[in-house]
């Protein structure tokens, strides 16, 4: 199959996925396979949030809608110019998935499609609905496909490399039974927001989503947010307000509650405002409702502390100039560029 088709198949994939958005979900004309996939992805969708209550339509929709923006011709091809992919040559990968979010391993299948390579997919039972369906659509919009994409139920068997994505502890697991295969195998990490006092409320209302996005789930959400000594948090929390309703989702409410009702037993100091709790503490990766922060006194030495503990931090957000940093409301944007751990995928690809 034609790397030119494969660029083609997944720009048609990315129109049909535009139908579905955050403000409506509208049938359009002239996409491929309609006739077929527009009912029975809607149905995805409510069989989604009926087996998985963290995945509400707008968390579904925002990562439809975002991969619907990313799927583009020239997007592909600009991504794809930085490899030798003629140097591929075809091999079975397989991919086992988180389910933390929707479609959270939708690039690992997309990279090794679009690379020439065969897939063995191991879903997680908390997103399993919607990559399947994405496999039959684009065997039928680019039969070449078909005998390409596999699931695998239940042993994982005749694959070449291994991609798989977990906890700390599935990452030993992982480890133990793949590590004689090729392999990227990703462990948790966290994303975390250098504040400095000079942000206006836009910036912080922009970090909200940076902090709220899929309830805080996903590795790309930010957990932690490093202020300055002295730090006056009444901004913080004003540009938080936006974000109240987010209460109103039951299993969110359950984990600020309980977390709460354990912080306040251990007697821990806490800020919070009825849906979000900060506490003070040195870890990355904090529970449901709760935002951690650090304070620091000198921002270069903040800077040399994040890159020696790089192997914890996914992506930090700032106005400041740090390496490798985004700026706020962009962290659950990726563009097909930003690597999970900062491992090349396609570089990983094009040389087993």
């Amino acid at each position: 199959m034609l790397l030119e088709n494969r660029i083609n198949a997944f720009h048609k994939l990315g129109g049909f996925l535009s139908q579905f958005t955050r403000k409506n979900i509208v049938l359009k004309e002239n996409i491929l396979g309609n006739e077929l996939f527009f009912d029975a992805f809607k149905m995805q969708i409510k069989r989604a949030k009926e087996s998985n209550s963290w995945f509400t339509d707008d968390n579904v929709l925002f990562a439809l809608e975002s991969w619907s923006v990313i799927l583009t011709k020239s997007n592909l091809e600009k991504w794809l110019s930085a490899y030798n992919l003629d140097k591929i040559e075809n091999k079975t990968i397989a991919v086992i998935m988180a389910g933390n979010i929707p479609l959270v391993g939708f690039h690992d299948f997309l990279s090794v499609l679009i690379s020439g390579n065969n897939i063995l997919v191991k879903q997680s039972s908390n997103d399993k609905y919607f990559l399947r369906l994405i496999a039959k659509y684009l065997e039928h919009i680019a039969p070449d496909f078909k005998g390409k994409i596999d699931f695998a139920e239940t042993k994982l068997e005749n694959f070449d490399a291994v991609i798989a994505t977990g906890s700390d502890n599935t990452a030993r697991y992982f480890d133990y039974y793949f590590g004689k295969h090729p392999h990227i195998i990703r462990r948790n990490r966290n994303a975390v927001a250098v504040i400095t006092g000079k942000e206006t409320k836009e910036d912080l209302e922009n970090l909200g989503d940076d902090i709220f996005r899929y309830f805080g789930l996903g590795c790309r959400s930010v957990s932690k947010m490093f202020v300055p000594k002295d730090y006056n948090f009444d901004l913080f929390f004003n540009a938080m307000f936006k974000f109240n309703d987010i209460i109103n989702y039951p299993k969110y409410d359950n984990n600020y509650t309980y977390n709460k009702a354990v912080y306040l037993m251990s007697l821990f100091k806490l800020l919070e405002n009825g849906f979000l709790m900060l506490k003070e503490d040195s870890s990355y990766s904090s529970p449901i409702a709760t935002l951690f922060y650090e304070v620091y006194d000198d921002l270069d030495n903040l800077k040399t502390k994040l890159k020696s503990e790089k192997d914890k931090i996914q992506v930090i957000v700032s106005n400041e100039n740090i390496e490798n940093s985004v700026k706020f409301g962009v962290t659950q944007k990726p563009q097909l560029s930003d690597y999970a751990d900062g491992v090349d995928t396609l570089e990983f690809l094009v040389n087993l």
